[in-house]
């Protein structure tokens, strides 16, 4: 079945829905309704329903929906009910905590490599991780046959990091360095900026 075209901000909201559904679930919950969800999420009822409508119908008008179908579901349009393998560059800070976090086990992700161009960090173990030389990083992502990667490294170089990661075949990339890069239309990109999110935050502060 050939797929429809998604606005990204609705894309955007089904991994708040899913984590919320998957909250209910730990809570021993097997039923909730869009009004539940929006109450919980901050989001209204009519949104919730119109955008789980675009991908079919998963709950039945006074019944609400089936948790663990529903998740199941969510998980199957996100392409996370299988785990993605990722590779990070940039053995910094960020790029460190990111390789030692063990909160992407249970979401669909798996931490396979780091890389650094630090003659200092190269050889270094990060958590279960060694830290790889970037001079290796096309050979190493596409032996292994990655598609996703985080960029963790300085503005002055993440443009560069992101040229060598669609050269080794990478498809998605999660953007820490707070500059915007430039990529072929077939690789997706998110950018996350603390700074961005902060100062868009203080907008709203006296």
């Amino acid at each position: 079945m050939a797929q429809k075209q998604i606005p990204d901000i609705v894309v955007a909201r089904l991994p708040l829905y899913l984590r919320s559904l998957q909250h209910m679930a730990q809570e021993g919950r097997k039923v909730t309704s869009s009004q539940e969800l929006g109450e919980r999420l901050g989001i209204s009822a009519a949104q919730i329903r119109k955008d789980l409508s675009q991908f079919g119908e998963f709950g039945k008008q006074g019944t609400g929906y089936n948790i663990g179908y529903l998740t199941e579901q969510l998980q199957k349009i996100l392409n996370i009910d299988h785990d993605w393998d990722l590779a990070i560059v940039g053995a910094g800070d960020i790029g460190s905590a990111v390789a030692r976090y063990r909160g992407f086990a249970n979401r669909g992700f798996s931490v396979k490599m780091i890389f650094d161009n630090d003659p200092q960090k190269i050889g270094d173990q990060i958590g279960s991780f060694v830290v790889r030389d970037v001079a290796d990083m096309v050979s190493d992502i596409q032996e292994a046959g990655i598609k996703i990667a985080m960029i963790a490294v300085p503005a002055t170089v993440a443009q560069q990091v992101a040229n060598v990661l669609v050269k080794a075949g990478i498809k998605a990339i999660l953007n820490y360095a707070p500059i915007s890069i430039n990529v072929p239309q077939n690789v997706h990109v998110q950018h996350t900026d603390p700074s961005t999110h902060l100062q868009r935050m203080t907008y709203y502060l006296e």
